[in-house]
């Protein structure tokens, strides 16, 4: 896994449940403006603040994610977090990958929201110091950045993407065609699997 010819790694995680066309374009803005060498899709196997919420189990989660990036040579789906026990905590992640990478620079790829909210995660001077952040557009939130996130992080310049996996999965179960909104390898994998039926 380990190659240290590849200096500037991207870390884009989530739950990717289900992967979309939006996780895909903010990857590839990422790559091109960030000049990155690599991306890992690192699949949350616990998120601490979805306990509350009925995801798709890690395995099925991070099959599709792989399926949908398979061809992209710079896209690679990651199970640190599924292999890792416990409550998957972005700060102990980042640590993780920064020991496994040394010297590469991580690059911590997140939308808008999640930026504004970073203060309030688990350990955030220890996102900052490990990680340059890359940040995604998302619609309707116009407020500031805190200032130490604005002095380390760089806004990728994309269109913002007006839907998000939790509405993909809502409407789904709704009996609504998004496949307009997935890669084609996720509309296979949703379909064989029988994920996100209003009976499941």
């Amino acid at each position: 896994m380990n190659n240290l010819k590849e200096k500037r790694i991207g870390v884009f995680g989530g739950t990717f449940d289900p992967i979309h066309t939006g996780h895909i374009a903010i990857a590839k803005a990422a790559l091109e403006q960030a000049h990155l060498d690599r991306i890992l899709f690192v699949i949350a196997s616990n998120p601490p603040h979805k306990y509350e919420n009925r995801i798709t189990s890690a395995s099925l989660r991070a099959a599709m994610t792989a399926d949908s990036i398979e061809g992209i040579a710079e896209f690679e789906a990651s199970h640190i977090e599924i292999d890792h026990p416990g409550p998957s905590y972005t700060a102990d992640t980042l640590k993780r990958l920064h020991k496994l990478f040394t010297p590469s620079q991580l690059f911590f790829i997140v939308g808008y929201d999640s930026a504004l909210d970073l203060p309030h995660w688990h350990e955030p001077n220890d996102i900052l110091q490990l990680a340059k952040l890359l940040v995604a557009p998302r619609p309707e939130n116009k407020a500031p950045l805190a200032q130490n996130i604005v002095d380390n992080c760089m806004m990728l310049h994309m269109d913002e993407y007006p839907i998000s996996s939790s509405e993909i999965r809502e409407r789904m179960e709704r009996g609504e065609n998004m496949e307009n909104w997935l890669p084609e390898a996720a509309v296979r994998f949703i379909t064989s699997k029988g994920l996100y039926r209003a009976n499941n």
